[in-house]
């Protein structure tokens, strides 16, 4: 039994999205008090406050809100990328048989809650927000179950987390595809050369964090002035950095072992500083520990808390401010039909496609996940605040309306689907005290 203090690296990560669903919630509550007090118009200037700059030939001057939309959420896309690319080459993505169970679940929670979105709505003017009820946001859902602590299974936690990661990358195509402008070919011609050149310096072994952001900068511009959405970049950017380590761990130990025994042999100084044999030594150290990790873990691991804790937080306070008063003109149906398709579309997409799949036996579900618990998850599934806010601004950009009544459908149909599976969850579930022996 692994001691409890001993966080396993997909324990860490669950404990990481928890908190940062906290401080999620935290940040939609102080943006919606903000919006409605007396000092909401300082909420709408500060974000609405122009930074950039423009000359005769080029202009770069946005909004703080796009700034974070269209800045920051690429630091998003691009941990997600990473996150991508690490199941799909060595995690739960790198076989039929792991991506089976969770695959099945993603695909009933995108096809229900758009199926359900445009047989609900009759208005031509929201029709395109159909992207919106099809997003799972991983931070709150797993900080739900993080409220139920051991009373599900570590298993659960994972089908949930791999679910989210494949429900990105269908959403990332949906933006790909039906969320992006007028496009310049010639632009974004440049842009896939640029992506090319680091394509190719990775396979051949080089990578530099330095000329991922040159070139990341420069692709961004691009992909922002061709009409593709440019968070997208970050995706793309993602998969031009290496997984596969330049040494292996016992190469590692035996150099490590070498320089250890140079350090002791070293001329130590009398001065409270290194000796310059103690310091050729520790750059022998910092270029072997260098080598040794995963440049692609390596990003990730020190990504996660800035994204985590600080990047989803500010487009959440950013975001999450809409006026809710009897004097504002909104959408109710709008508001209505993306409720209900979160709710209803997820819950009965997820656990009917999953439910199904087990019964002709095409996926096998781990021992100690039932069928309750697929149907409490399908409801965390409906969750779907971070991504679902974000192509709700892609989707009725031209009107803040229309942004505003998806926005208040996108928090009651989240609220929603978190209380209706907490307590699915809740009373189906019993104490499990080990994550072992997940499958048969």
């Amino acid at each position: 039994m692994i001691h409890k203090k001993i966080l396993s690296p997909f324990q860490k990560f669950i404990q990481i999205e928890s908190f940062s669903g906290i401080l999620l919630l935290i940040a939609t509550i102080t943006a919606l008090v903000w919006a409605n007090s007396s000092f909401g118009d300082t909420y709408q200037s500060i974000w609405q406050y122009k930074i950039g700059f423009s000359t005769e030939d080029f202009a770069l001057n946005k909004p703080l809100i796009l700034w974070i939309n269209d800045g920051l959420m690429t630091i998003f896309f691009f941990l997600i990328g990473l996150e991508i690319k690490r199941e799909v080459f060595i995690g739960e993505l790198n076989s039929f048989k792991k991506i089976a169970f969770p695959l099945f679940g993603a695909f009933g929670g995108m096809l229900f809650p758009v199926l359900l979105f445009l047989i609900l709505t009759q208005n031509p003017e929201t029709i395109k927000g159909w992207g919106v009820p099809m997003a799972t946001d991983i931070a709150f859902s797993l900080a739900i179950l993080k409220l139920l602590g051991n009373r599900v299974p570590l298993s659960l936690k994972l089908f949930l987390t791999t679910f989210a990661i494949v429900d990105d990358i269908g959403a990332v195509l949906v933006i790909a595809i039906f969320y992006s402008g007028s496009i310049n070919i010639s632009l974004l011609v440049m842009a896939f050369i640029l992506l090319g050149i680091l394509y190719l310096l990775s396979y051949k072994g080089y990578y530099s964090k330095f000329v991922i952001i040159i070139f990341g900068v420069i692709i961004w511009t691009l992909f922002l002035k061709s009409g593709i959405h440019p968070t997208l970049a970050g995706i793309l950017l993602a998969f031009s950095v290496p997984i596969r380590q330049k040494i292996y761990t016992s190469a590692f130990i035996d150099n490590l072992v070498k320089i250890t025994n140079n350090i002791k042999q070293a001329t130590v100084s009398n001065e409270p500083v290194l000796s310059n044999e103690q310091i050729e030594e520790i750059d022998n150290l910092e270029n072997w520990t260098s080598d040794f990790q995963s440049p692609l873990q390596h990003l990730e691991h020190k990504l996660h808390d800035w994204v985590a804790y600080f990047i989803i937080p500010v487009f959440a306070l950013a975001n999450a401010g809409v006026l809710i008063n009897s004097d504002v003109a909104l959408d109710t149906s709008l508001i209505r039909n993306i409720s209900i398709a979160l709710v209803l579309g997820n819950s009965i997409g997820v656990s009917l496609i999953v439910l199904i799949a087990k019964k002709i036996r095409i996926i096998e579900m781990p021992t100690d996940i039932n069928n309750q618990h697929i149907i409490g998850v399908s409801f965390l599934a409906g969750v779907g605040f971070t991504m679902s806010i974000f192509i709700a601004g892609l989707a009725f950009e031209n009107s803040q309306m229309l942004i505003d009544s998806a926005k208040i459908g996108i928090l009651i149909g989240s609220l929603i689907s978190a209380v209706l599976g907490f307590v699915i969850l809740r009373l189906n579930s019993k104490k499990t005290t080990s994550d072992n022996n997940l499958y048969n």
